[in-house]
């Protein structure tokens, strides 16, 4: 008997923490659909003022050609 009822606490215990973290990941999203509007603010304003973010991209990425991606740096050590 005294084992089932060790089963139920278990039972328990597990679907308490579940339901608690689907809580947190809704949060986190909450917190995350936040950010990305308020990125898209900024970003629309700098686009506003004339500021070409695509265009600042290309050139970093052409900087960065050749270079190892850091998978290939970490896989060294």
């Amino acid at each position: 008997m005294a084992k089932k009822e060790t089963d139920a606490e278990q039972i328990g215990f597990h679907k308490g923490s579940l339901a608690t973290l689907v809580k947190e990941r809704e949060e986190m999203m909450r917190i995350l659909q936040i950010v990305e509007q308020l990125m898209q603010m900024h970003i629309q304003e700098l686009k506003n003022l004339g500021v070409d973010l695509q265009k600042q991209a290309k050139e970093i990425g052409k900087t960065l050609k050749g270079k190892k991606p850091i998978e290939e740096v970490l896989k060294k050590k």
